[in-house]
């Protein structure tokens, strides 16, 4: 089963530490979360369900922001990051 973890900043609204999901889809994985983590919903995606445009999706280390629906191996490693800026 695929592990998924998130930042640091975004682990205030997410699970505390990675976890092994059973999905196909790193939309698949990340419905899972929203289910028990509501609020991070509207940190991830936006309201066409599109990641936002400051989240990062790596799969197994490799940045994939057009990823979402695409079938990962039962073993990779997905990781949502959310870039911060400002001045």
């Amino acid at each position: 089963m695929p592990k998924l973890a998130f930042t640091p900043h975004l682990r205030r609204h997410a699970p505390p530490a990675a976890l092994t999901v059973s999905a196909d889809t790193p939309r698949a994985a990340l419905e899972l979360i929203f289910r028990e983590y509501p609020q991070l919903r509207g940190y991830v995606l936006d309201e066409q369900g599109s990641l936002r445009k400051h989240v990062a999706l790596f799969i197994d280390g490799e940045l994939r922001r057009d990823a979402l629906d695409s079938t990962v191996a039962d073993d990779a490693e997905i990781y949502v990051m959310q870039a911060l800026s400002g001045g």
